[in-house]
């Protein structure tokens, strides 16, 4: 592939709770990404903390952590041209109202914090956040 670009790709403890892996994993594959790799894993608050360290000075950083160490997560480097850019089409608006139609969130999000994926939103940051995952 002369472009081909890798992003990460979480389906958040929600999704993997209501059994929805296997439907994601579809929705990616149907819009051509490869899944170069992945796996289900738990992570702990501090693991969780260190991910989302851009964010720490936010006001919601602490449930963010708390969630996404809340319950299994599945995590997958997807790979396709402008993998970054396409994921976060496909995953649609971080509020799930917001989300349009087709989109991962609008169709599985339960709420903001919920909303059932996470995607790397740079270049720079997939680097880092496949890093974390897939040292």
């Amino acid at each position: 592939m002369s472009n081909s670009e890798q992003t990460l790709s979480i389906i958040k403890p929600d999704a993997v709770e209501r059994n929805l892996i296997e439907e994601i994993k579809n929705i990616f594959i149907s819009n051509n990404f490869n899944i170069f790799k992945e796996k289900k894993i738990q992570i702990s608050k501090a693991e969780a903390e260190e991910f989302y360290k851009v964010h720490q000075s936010k006001p919601f950083y602490n449930d963010l952590c708390e969630y996404l160490s809340s319950g299994p997560i599945y995590v997958m480097i997807l790979e396709k041209e402008n993998a970054v850019i396409e994921n976060r089409k496909l995953m649609g608006s971080t509020n799930p109202k917001e989300a349009e139609e087709g989109t991962i969130r609008k169709k599985y999000g339960l709420s903001i914090d919920k909303n059932s994926v996470h995607g790397s939103d740079s270049v720079d940051n997939a680097i880092i956040e496949i890093d974390f995952f897939f040292k």
